[in-house]
């Protein structure tokens, strides 16, 4: 691998550790990043290029495990000490019935959203509905919200959630901006809301990344596997410090501007792009 591929290999990494979690579309930020300037397709083919972009999802993915592992030991009853609380904590069915509306949704259109929806107009669309989505939660929820810890939340929230989660299907929208917003109008706190968000991503992208890794195993050659590893290991690295620093700031600075940064992101994209 040259020093270029290497340069590229890492640059998408620290993107996709940056925006993947963050509620400002990873979509978005790779149309900017790897589309226009880096432009990953030209060193690989473009199977090869798209396949490089699941692997380092995982690497964020396997971020967000580490951060929550004590809460994921907790839900499969793998945490012995945590068996008299149980009543008081998040239940693994509440984290399924959160899982089951995108899971059938994204099944169901799977092959129209990938056919018809991955435009930068979409994505542009998608960055400003999501905003304009965040900036309602954040402005009709100004009250003490009703839940405070994610261990607190019902199932009708956990559903609701379920529900919002079915717009980050949409290019541009952002899950955890979506879900997080849900959370929020569903009167729980921004970080409670973070917190199920989070814990919902990691089974719904290991299924989704999973399957189209299957899909394309072929594509991780020889050649090509030195720049999965420096991406997978650079999205890694970022994502388990953006996601910390990220569940420790919501609470305090909303939605507000991150909805304001999508607005700006989505009309940089619309004067380079369009």
């Amino acid at each position: 691998m040259g020093l270029w591929e290497f340069f590229v290999a890492i640059v998408l990494g620290i993107v996709e550790g940056l925006t993947e979690f963050a509620p400002v579309s990873s979509t978005g930020h790779m149309i900017i990043v790897d589309d226009i300037w880096l432009n990953s397709k030209e060193l690989f083919s473009e199977p090869v290029a798209n396949t490089f972009k699941v692997v380092i999802q995982l690497g964020s993915i396997l971020a967000v495990v580490i951060i929550f592992r004590d809460r994921f030991k907790d839900l499969l009853g793998l945490d012995r000490s945590k068996t008299a609380e149980k009543k008081q904590r998040l239940s693994l069915t509440k984290v399924i019935v959160g899982l089951i509306p995108a899971g059938v949704f994204g099944l169901a259109f799977e092959d129209y959203i990938d056919e018809y929806l991955f435009s930068v107009e979409t994505v542009i669309i998608g960055l400003v509905l999501g905003a304009v989505l965040m900036l309602i939660a954040d402005y009709f929820t100004k009250k003490k919200p009703h839940i405070d810890t994610v261990d607190q939340m019902t199932y009708k929230q956990a559903l609701g959630m379920g529900l919002f989660q079915c717009l980050g299907l949409w290019p541009g929208f952002s899950r955890s901006g979506s879900t997080i917003a849900g959370g929020v109008l569903l009167k729980m706190s921004h970080k409670s809301a973070a917190d199920f968000t989070f814990i919902m991503a990691v089974p719904i992208m290991l299924g989704a990344s999973g399957l189209s890794l299957l899909k394309n195993w072929q594509y991780i050659t020889v050649d090509a596997l030195p720049f999965f590893v420096v991406g997978f290991i650079s999205a890694f690295v970022v994502a388990l410090v953006v996601v910390k620093f990220f569940l420790k700031l919501i609470d305090k600075i909303k939605l507000v501007p991150f909805a304001i940064y999508r607005i700006v992101l989505a009309a940089l994209i619309f004067v380079i792009y369009l």
